[in-house]
């Protein structure tokens, strides 16, 4: 019997109570339910040093960032959307990764990753366009359906909780969709990555 695919949920912020931890732990509901095993990999709690390539000797959460993502069978990235793109500290654990370059194969190869984003606006796409550059970068492949999560502070409360419903079906549909991708990957490696992600889109287009 395969052993269950591991998802990795990369994101959140430095607030105490997210809205983009928030969706992302949403999202992961949404792979675990999809039978997979998950993780989430908190900003906040990993309180990254800033990156230097001048000094970029990893301290222990850093390691811990880039092992476990390149472990990963999948990804869920989420960020904020600070003043049109990704938050600082979103960014910086994506620098972080650069460190993945000398592997074999290098940086997140073929890896699937399914983005959110969640913005004080009525739109957050910005901040997906950022991480869809960062993705490609990375050598990964973004599933198209992404979830902005729009004027965020109407859907979750103030203590993060999700009340919006069709919110939480796209975050969580986004989850699984990660998931079924990446079984299909790992099944078989001959698979069009690209058409794969592409069939993603049409499969999650009807979630309301």
């Amino acid at each position: 019997m395969a052993a269950r695919l591991k998802i990795v949920g990369v994101g959140g912020s430095t607030a105490t109570v997210s809205r983009s931890r928030a969706a992302l732990q949403t999202a992961l509901e949404g792979a675990e339910t999809a039978g997979a095993e998950t993780q989430l990999l908190d900003i906040r709690q990993l309180n990254l040093p800033m990156y230097n390539p001048d000094d970029d000797d990893p301290n222990d959460s850093a390691t811990t960032l880039i092992e476990v993502s390149y472990s990963a069978d999948g990804l869920l990235w989420s960020s904020p959307m600070y003043h049109g793109t990704v938050s600082g500290a979103f960014k910086n654990a994506l620098d972080w990764l650069h460190l993945l370059r000398d592997r074999e194969p290098a940086y997140l190869h073929d890896n699937v990753i399914g983005l959110i984003s969640a913005a004080g606006g009525t739109q957050g796409l910005q901040a997906i366009n950022t991480m869809e550059f960062a993705t490609r970068a990375l050598r990964a492949w973004a599933v198209p359906y992404v979830v902005p999560v729009a004027t965020a502070a109407r859907v979750f409360d103030l203590e993060g909780r999700i009340q919006d419903q069709a919110v939480e079906r796209q975050l969580k549909m986004l989850g699984s969709e990660v998931v079924r991708i990446a079984e299909r990957f790992r099944a078989d490696v001959s698979l069009h990555r690209q058409a794969e992600c592409e069939h993603a889109a049409e499969r999650v287009a009807t979630v309301a």
